[in-house]
């Protein structure tokens, strides 16, 4: 794996149309590659489900795969059992992620996003065997898993599933300690497992990058010229079995902004330690919904809501005060109006969104909030 640490995640690329996700803008990733590519670094990392099915993949074929040779890059793909869960349709499911993606091989291949659940699923349908044997046929040459859930469960699937190489955390300086992401006790069972760490979310979905003001003024006077973004990257980073942080760039500023310190990495000193601390504080005591904005919860949505869109909204609020109401409602109404997307009023308390949150949320009492404050 490439020494350099920052790793392009292809769930947030570029849109041709911002209001099509589906629709990746194939110039602007193309632009957002070569300078990734230029600056030293080289591990890309996709799913079937981002952007809509199938798109996030074949984005990688043409903007990578037929663009540079195989050996300038490494590639990362996912199972998704949340989308093939029958043993017979393994191979046919596999066979077309390579085509999309352009490759003979991926460097590593993870099954994605377990839980209990899925482990279970996995187990039946003989999922971590099948990625064994691509890897004895040459087509897969690390298996892992990304993972949501206890640290419990991942002991449990450590244990059972000793030849995994890689577990995939979400790992952030807010979610380190709390209670429900529970990072820091999955990254030391992982450790203790003897298992490398690939690191998602590590700005927490975007809300890192836009902390309350007393937050972003401590970091600002330790480290005046790095952004905000840059501190929750470096956290997980500064990690000793961390051999990779993910970033979802969404556009070349963002890239910039990222390569001009993970180039040459600065792990966070000890009074960068302690300012992270005091930001964890701040924020803990503003933030109303912890959503990543992972939008695993839209896709099943009978009502089309966008909800971590208005997730997003709300912690708006409550992190930067009621000024940003009027906004937000204006906003609320783009959503519902123009995009006729549907208002958080019109759940139906179905609760397939709640199955599908890797953060265990009460979506269908948090969509009740935002219909109560932005309708």
């Amino acid at each position: 794996m490439n020494p350099k640490k920052l790793g392009f995640g292809l769930m947030r690329l570029p849109l041709a149309d911002p209001n099509d996700t589906t629709k990746i803008d194939y110039e602007a990733m193309s632009e957002m590659v070569d300078r990734y590519m230029e600056a030293g670094f080289n591990y890309f990392d996709t799913a079937y489900p981002y952007h809509g099915g199938k798109n996030s993949e074949i984005a990688f074929g043409d903007c990578v795969a037929k663009r540079y040779p195989r050996e300038a890059y490494t590639i990362t793909d996912k199972l998704s059992l949340f989308v093939v869960s029958e043993a017979d349709k393994l191979e046919d499911y596999f066979e077309g992620q390579l085509e999309r993606c352009g490759v003979e091989y991926f460097d590593y291949y993870l099954l994605h996003a377990m839980n209990k659940n899925y482990l279970e699923l996995a187990d039946r349908i003989g999922a971590f065997d099948f990625a064994l044997q691509k890897k004895a046929e040459g087509k897969i040459r690390h298996v892992g898993f990304s993972f949501h859930d206890t640290p419990e469960v991942l002991e449990e699937i450590l244990t059972r599933h000793p030849e995994m190489e890689y577990v995939q955390l979400q790992l952030n300086y807010l979610d380190w300690d709390s209670n429900d992401v529970q990072s820091r006790a999955c990254y030391e069972t992982a450790v203790r497992h003897g298992k490398k760490v690939l690191v998602m979310e590590p700005v927490k979905g975007g809300l890192l990058a836009n902390v309350p003001n007393e937050a972003e003024k401590l970091m600002k006077e330790k480290k005046p010229d790095l952004s905000v973004a840059s501190w929750a990257v470096r956290f997980a980073a500064s990690l000793p079995e961390v051999a990779m942080v993910l970033s979802g760039m969404s556009n070349l500023e963002q890239m910039e902004d990222n390569l001009s310190y993970m180039k040459e990495f600065s792990p966070l000193s000890e009074e960068e330690q302690n300012i992270v601390k005091q930001v964890i504080d701040i924020i803990a005591s503003k933030e109303s919904i912890p959503c990543t904005a992972c939008r695993y919860c839209v896709d099943g949505c009978p009502m089309q809501i966008a909800i971590p869109d208005y997730f997003k909204l709300m912690n708006n609020i409550s992190k930067f005060g009621d000024s940003q109401i009027a906004k937000a409602k204006a906003s609320y109404n783009r959503f519902t109006e123009t995009q006729k997307k549907g208002k958080a009023s019109a759940c139906i308390e179905c609760r397939q969104c709640e199955e599908h949150c890797p953060q265990h949320l009460s979506i269908t009492d948090y969509l009740k909030e935002v219909a109560a404050v932005l309708e």
